[in-house]
């Protein structure tokens, strides 16, 4: 039996996520942006898969989420299904495609579901137009992941990746703030940024699971950006972030090593070489 066989089978569904955390079973996610290492990811195991809008900046080479479109989301989200057919997959909606009204963020959320094939969809904040937002796309049968905390869409206003939280006014805010998108349908939701006992203290008294990214380890799951996880990113270096491995040598030396034998003359030799048939 598969380790995803072992969680719950092929796919699963919102309802397996709330399971988990009746369980106390710990929620795995990494984010994935094409087919190679959704994958992997699968094959090792990985409960959920998010393709987020922070492929704008390590894949796309953007200077935030900001510029990302909804068109490039699906294209990435539909790289990932075909690598992950039986991963539960989650999609971001990027900047000001569900913002605007609830009937815009149904149209959007709608087409990513349609075209790419994704369970669910995430947003970010829990503004009153965002909770309404929630509200259309779950009355739709669209399920939605919340996301609390920092909220790289609204960097600018936050000032930059910083803690949020932190204070009492500011702590429950986040807390009233996580029971409102609970209310409104979410059937989880990250958490970055947070101070983990705040985020311990939100994760006991919300029904469905929280997803932490530098919120401690008191979260129902974690998640974190695939290469950062992996050191193919060795320029970015947070508190939260433990590198499992560190590629980023490995693909530097790797590399030298072809230069070296094309420059040689010594690739390729004759065994990667096809005769002239007799």
């Amino acid at each position: 039996m598969s380790e995803q066989e072992a969680h719950g089978g092929s796919r699963g569904s919102v309802l397996r996520f709330r399971e988990m955390k009746r369980r106390g079973e710990k929620i795995v996610a990494l984010t994935a942006y094409d087919a190679l290492f959704a994958r992997l990811l699968a094959e090792a195991g990985v409960d959920l898969l998010l393709v987020g809008d922070s492929l704008g900046q390590v894949v796309l080479g953007y200077p935030s989420t900001l510029p990302v479109t909804l068109d490039e989301m699906i294209h990435h989200a539909r790289a990932v299904r075909r690598g992950a057919p039986d991963t539960f997959l989650v999609l971001d909606l990027p900047f000001l495609t569900y913002q605007i009204s609830p009937e815009e963020a149904l149209r959007n959320a709608g087409r990513a579901v349609k075209e790419t094939g994704v369970e669910a969809v995430k947003l970010e904040g829990a503004a009153p137009r965002v909770l309404r937002a929630v509200e259309a796309l779950v009355e739709a049968g669209i399920p939605v992941m919340g996301h609390l905390g920092f909220t790289p869409q609204a960097v600018h206003a936050l000032g930059g990746p910083r803690v949020q939280g932190r204070g009492e006014g500011e702590g429950l805010r986040l807390k009233n703030q996580a029971r409102a998108l609970e209310g409104a349908g979410c059937f989880a939701l990250v958490l970055e940024l947070v101070p983990w006992e705040l985020a311990a203290e939100i994760t006991a008294e919300l029904e469905i699971p929280t997803i932490g990214i530098g919120a401690g380890p008191r979260c129902d799951g974690q998640v974190l950006v695939v290469f950062d996880a992996l050191g193919l990113n060795p320029g970015f270096h947070p508190r939260f972030l433990k590198r499992f491995a560190h590629l980023d040598g490995e693909v530097r030396r790797a590399v030298e090593a072809y230069a070296a034998e094309v420059r040689k003359g010594t690739f390729p030799g004759p065994e990667h070489s096809f005769p002239l048939e007799p």
